[in-house]
């Protein structure tokens, strides 16, 4: 199969044609690069599982344009729901309510509930309204990869697998989106992402973190799993000394260590090769995948040092990280 690049507007008809006839279109959205299929297509879905390769028991994500109806989907919501649908969306937060069945049943592995997405994006939004349909989609990569923020990265992992990558330009957001559990009397976040805890609890009263217990099904993607790991060995410390140690020791051996860091530890390591990962949460959110998927290219070893702030979007950064990395050291 040919793997097309496209961008402006030489997509359409070809995206539409290729949702309609059961086939998997890579595009863009605000978050990351998704690779998207009929919904309502069991055989469409399923194909989206085994071009990953994703574990059957990861929920997918629903996408839809801004004026779908959900209620076509979903049975109720409660009124902070909406309250959050109408600050938020569009935008990158997802949210989990009880499904009524009508798309396939592979979608939600099983599960009772809809995790639907409003994505922000220009690009995502006119293929949504293209193809009018409600298009399950989780991140564009192979399973366990670093996500997609850029179509060369998307077209990296599935070059001559996919007839079509809609080309939007790189993703401003960096991270995946919020999802957020709207199936009870008080919103709880199931995985962080930009739309933060304090932002929900501003516009909901109050909002809950989700903690999953030892062998419960996952009830949202990147929950119960390793993910986003690059293919270069990594290291990841709390302390800059160890970092340092870490990457001599790599240089030692004949490696070609990188250090991977927030903006404010850059003096610390002056003359050594590093990745700058910004000052705020919103530019590391927005640096870390793309030099996740650099470090393949140029390291060995990718040594990170984990970065002071805890709050906010950081939150989601840091959840990106720790399952990138595993154990802090």
């Amino acid at each position: 199969m040919k793997t097309e690049i496209r961008s402006g507007g030489d997509w359409h008809e070809a995206a539409k044609r290729y949702i309609e006839e059961g086939e998997v279109v890579a595009f863009h959205t605000e978050t990351v690069y998704g690779l998207g299929a009929n919904a309502f297509d069991d055989g469409a879905v399923l194909k989206i599982f085994s071009l990953k390769g994703r574990p059957a028991d990861n929920p997918l994500i629903v996408h839809v344009h801004k004026s779908y109806d959900i209620s076509r989907l979903i049975d109720g919501e409660p009124s902070y729901a909406a309250a959050l649908r109408k600050a938020y969306l569009p935008g990158p937060l997802t949210m989990v309510y009880p499904s009524i069945g009508k798309v396939s049943k592979y979608v939600s592995c099983g599960l009772n509930t809809l995790a639907i997405r409003v994505p922000s994006s220009p690009c995502a939004q006119e293929f949504l309204r293209e193809v009018n349909l409600p298009i399950a989609a989780p991140s564009a990569n192979l399973s366990k990869h670093v996500s997609p923020v850029t179509a060369q990265h998307v077209y990296d992992d599935f070059a001559g697998k996919i007839p079509l990558i809609i080309d939007g330009g790189a993703c401003q957001g960096g991270i995946e989106s919020t999802v957020l559990d709207c199936t009870g009397d008080v919103p709880k976040i199931l995985r962080e992402g930009l739309v933060t805890r304090e932002m929900i609890a501003k516009v909901a009263g109050s909002c809950e973190l989700y903690r999953a217990k030892a062998g419960e099904k996952p009830k949202s993607p990147g929950m119960a799993y390793q993910h986003y790991s690059p293919r270069c060995r990594t290291a990841y410390f709390s302390s800059p000394e160890k970092a340092r140690e870490c990457y001599f020791e790599e240089q030692k051996q004949g490696g070609s260590p990188y250090l991977l860091c927030e903006n404010a530890l850059l003096p610390a390591f002056s003359g050594l090769k590093v990745y700058d990962l910004g000052k705020t949460g919103e530019e590391m959110a927005r640096n870390l995948y793309a030099l996740l998927r650099r470090a393949e290219r140029e390291a060995t070893l990718l040594v990170a040092v984990e970065p002071k702030e805890h709050g906010g979007v950081m939150a989601g950064v840091l959840n990106r990280l720790h399952r990138a990395f595993g154990v802090i050291v």
